[in-house]
């Protein structure tokens, strides 16, 4: 697996923190040493995520171990929490020593903490590095309602909302996709790749696992693209890569990103949505100028992470492509579940087969004991094109479609439309049949009637079905995902 380390590069720099704190590959195995006596095999842990070394050596050491992690974001609200908690009833808990007051102690109301109860698991290596472990008194006997041998991991699918639906990921989910990430954007021990995303979610989970893999030096900041002290650890550690969804390549350009004087930067990659075709081209000409790599991607936390990539050479060419199928993957597109498209430029629905596609759904404990359900295949739920030459193009959401008069529309493609024409403007589009609403960012009613008449111009859409309305801010997620649900009920 790719957390196993070999000799060869014990002494090589495995996790640099901006704090100043760094762990080498041969520090890790004695990290390992140390906690994974502490955890038994076959059982399940909660571990609170922040980009620190505490939190990926855990969560590097629970996969060794058979230990099975679900990996949730550090200030998930405590009542959420508890009824995730009380629905899968995990053995250990694990979170940044920062927490502990709010963990084990007692709440502004007197509620108890999620670990109050449990009994802390010492570690001089844990608190080296800032993490505490405790396990349940009251834990949940294993042997009654035990794991299944190949489930590796948990993760979300729905960032920070304490939905209990969880992604069910094997040894060989892990395994095959890192590998598979490492071919295509052939990583060495040389790369060196800044967080620009929290490890609890799929992509900025990819990156650390295929660097690892690669024997690279993975750098962890909890500071965002907007403070100085990312830029400041960016030079001083020499990143090469740079990883981001729409909604950081969005903000890049707003930040003069093009003038940054960043020597070592080589790579950037983008994946969790589709990039709008003015800043794939504007960053894909910039790459192509300076001598760097612009990498589009494609995935789901349902295939591990990456499915589909575009070949730095085809950023240009194949602008607004999504791309092919990873090494060892393969698509097809589906005009329902039995008939395959074989014409290009036929949209239907995506689907990708390949050893990453993960074991299935798990909603309570019970179910973590479940084998493979997907069988390598996977119906993406993303509607998609295909050129004559093999290249995909995603067009929206299976589910992303209204009705305006008789007329299908794809609100993905509302969204591209009017970012397009507007000067890349925050936007949402949600609605109802007849009633499609588009939220705009920061907009003005001036703004939201030129732009209600412009789109219905654009579309033929009659003007009684749309109304633009204005927001302070678009909610998204930590991932920089829209939050659909949290628009405001004004239909």
């Amino acid at each position: 697996m790719f957390y196993d380390t070999d000799p060869s590069k014990s002494s090589r720099t495995m996790l640099v923190e901006d704090g100043g704190g760094r762990l080498t590959y041969g520090e890790f195995e004695r990290f390992y040493e140390s906690v994974s006596g502490l955890l038994r095999p076959g059982t399940l842990m909660f571990l609170l995520c922040e980009n620190s070394i505490g939190a990926v050596a855990l969560y590097l050491t629970c996969l060794r171990r058979n230990v099975v992690p679900l990996l949730l974001e550090r200030n998930l609200d405590r009542h959420l929490l508890a009824g995730l908690i009380g629905t899968y009833r995990p053995e250990y808990l694990a979170f940044p020593a920062d927490m502990e007051e709010r963990m084990c102690g007692r709440g502004g109301e007197g509620e108890h903490g999620p670990a109050e109860e449990a009994a802390p698991v010492a570690s001089e290596e844990t608190e080296r590095f800032g993490y505490r472990i405790f396990r349940s008194e009251a834990a949940h006997d294993a042997a009654a309602d035990g794991l299944n041998s190949e489930l590796a991991l948990l993760l979300t699918t729905s960032g920070s909302t304490g939905s209990p639906k969880l992604v069910r990921q094997s040894r060989r989910n892990i395994q095959s996709n890192a590998a598979a990430i490492a071919e295509y954007l052939e990583l060495d021990e040389t790369e060196r790749p800044i967080t620009t995303l929290p490890m609890n979610y799929t992509y900025g989970l990819s990156v650390i696992n295929s660097h690892i893999l690669a024997g690279a030096t993975v750098l962890l900041t909890k500071h965002t693209l907007f403070e100085r002290e990312f830029w400041d650890f960016f030079r001083k550690e020499g990143a090469t890569s740079i990883a981001g969804v729409p909604y950081t390549y969005e903000m890049l350009n707003r930040l003069s990103f093009f003038g940054m004087d960043l020597p070592s930067l080589r790579t950037m990659t983008q994946a969790g949505g589709k990039l709008s075709p003015a800043l794939h081209k504007k960053f894909a000409e910039y790459a192509q100028a300076t001598g760097r790599r612009f990498i589009v991607m494609y995935g789901q936390t349902e295939a591990t992470a990456r499915m589909g990539y575009l070949p730095a050479k085809d950023a240009l060419r194949k602008c607004g492509s999504m791309g092919i199928a990873i090494p060892g993957g393969r698509f097809r597109l589906m005009e329902d579940e039995k008939t395959e498209i074989l014409e290009a430029d036929t949209v239907g629905e995506l689907v990708y087969e390949g050893e990453n596609v993960t074991m299935g759904y798990a909603a309570c404990r019970a179910d973590l004991s479940k084998g493979d359900e997907r069988g390598g295949i996977l119906f993406t739920g993303d509607m998609a094109k295909r050129d004559a030459e093999g290249f995909y193009y995603i067009t929206g959401r299976k589910k992303r479609f209204l009705k305006m008069f008789g007329k299908r529309v794809n609100m993905d493609e509302i969204e591209q439309m009017l970012k397009a024409g507007f000067g890349e403007i925050d936007v949402a589009c949600t609605g109802k049949d007849d009633a499609m609403r588009i939220y705009a960012a920061g907009a003005d009613e001036d703004f939201c009637e030129r732009a209600a008449a412009w789109l219905s111009e654009k579309t033929g859409i009659h003007p009684r079905g749309i109304r633009v309305l204005p927001i302070e801010k678009i909610p998204k997620n930590e991932a920089g995902k829209t939050i659909y649900k949290d628009l405001p009920d004004d239909q």
